[in-house]
């Protein structure tokens, strides 16, 4: 679970807010990634054809899940991470961020997200509802955050308890489980399916934080 902390700002009268612990990592995160944003600028790579890469790369998960070929679907979800990092680093390397290209990123996330999910499902290795569920959920965390950030000014609203590379990692060990421990014993349904039940559950409760963390900040403002 992550909040800000707040803190007051003496010279201006107004709460600020001390970044929470996704924040730090965040930072940390995009400090380090930084280099390897410098190396696809060399090899001619722009930021949107890299989150193009990364929807394909999801494309092939959902459809090596969908075949049956977890290790396969495992792996292309990794590639599907790891380009994701890939896009973001290589804007910030070389100062080509732009506000269409964070609308284009996060919209092919969610459609990559739906690809993997409805590869999952249509295996049979999860029931479809709670295929649903989990899709439901991290589409309903993702909205929060955006709903937050764009409505509400919010400068980043990433909070809460999972964020996108968590719950890629939650599916991940869920997969290779199922690969090595038999379904039927614990749990009933198999692993793959107990995480997505997690997913769901917990992209709800990050969802509920971030509206919570919207509320702390804006308070019953009319207007932003």
């Amino acid at each position: 679970m992550n909040h800000a902390i707040y803190w007051p700002d003496m010279e201006k009268g107004q709460t600020k807010t001390l970044p929470g612990i996704n924040q730090r990592k965040r930072q940390w995160y995009e400090a380090s990634s930084l280099f390897l944003g410098r190396v696809c600028l060399k090899l001619g790579f722009t930021p949107n054809v890299l989150t193009v890469v990364s929807l394909l790369c999801a494309v092939v998960a959902g459809l090596q899940f969908w075949t049956g070929n977890i290790m396969w679907g495992v792996l292309w979800m990794i590639i599907t991470a790891f380009t994701d990092m890939l896009d973001g680093s290589t804007a910030r390397a070389g100062d080509l961020g732009t506000v269409f290209g964070g609308i284009f990123d996060h919209v092919l996330d969610r459609y990559g997200e739906f690809c993997i999910l409805a590869g999952i499902t249509l295996s049979g290795s999860a029931h479809p509802g709670w295929g649903i569920f989990a899709l439901f959920g991290m589409l309903i965390a993702s909205y929060t955050r955006a709903a937050a950030e764009s409505m509400g000014k919010i400068e980043n609203c990433a909070v809460g308890m999972v964020g996108r590379a968590e719950k890629f990692l939650l599916i991940i060990i869920g997969a290779v489980l199922e690969i090595y421990f038999p379904t039927g014993i614990w749990p009933k349904a198999g692993w793959l399916e107990f995480a997505l039940i997690i997913v769901g559950v917990t992209s709800l409760i990050t969802a509920i934080q971030r509206l919570a963390y919207a509320k702390k900040v804006l308070g019953n403002r009319k207007s932003v």
